[in-house]
């Protein structure tokens, strides 16, 4: 059994499988591999706990995110609401460091900005401001998106992100 199938198949908490798995990619890099791997073969609960630990390192480390970029496009708009709002955060959290690379991820997390889920939509505004704060070109496009999407918004935690943006940035 491998380093990361030992981890998921551990009978821990949710959490401390995320954070096991979260040290280990932080320690060898080279694991990405293997977690790609117990990803696309993994239970739902699998495929959240990869993405959730992939998130967490590139919280400190944006750079990660070049090892599995693919995975994390290919999975904005998943099936599953965990593997989408992970997906999300995660292009959040490199947004300063690839801005170019997640300029084309915006049409899928606008397709996030409608979801049924409220932490979807959440993390869809915490990619999308941090895509808009470190682009000015692209902060001119998504101003407008950003102010129809926060009047039709009915979450008071999502709609206070797009107006803490507006803010901040409206002219």
């Amino acid at each position: 059994m491998s380093e990361i199938q030992e981890i998921l198949g551990s009978g821990r908490k949710p959490k401390e499988i995320v954070q096991s798995l979260a040290d280990r990619l932080r320690g060898d890099e080279n694991l990405i591999e293997e977690l790609i791997r117990c990803f696309n073969s993994g239970s739902s609960s699998v495929k959240g706990h990869c993405m959730e630990a992939i998130e967490h390192v590139t919280k400190e480390n944006p750079e990660f995110v070049h090892r599995c970029f693919d995975l994390v496009i290919e999975h904005l708009n998943d099936k599953l609401p965990r593997v989408k709002w992970e997906a999300c955060r995660i292009i959040g959290n490199v947004a300063r460091t690839f801005p170019d690379r997640v300029e084309r991820t915006i049409p899928l997390i606008m397709e996030n900005t409608r979801d049924k889920g409220t932490v979807v939509r959440w993390s869809a505004a915490f990619a999308l401001t941090e895509i808009a704060r470190c682009n000015p070109d692209l902060r001119r496009k998504l101003l407008p998106e950003f102010r129809r999407i926060s009047l039709e918004e009915s979450n008071k935690g999502v709609k206070n992100i797009y107006q803490k943006f507006l803010k901040e940035f409206e002219e």
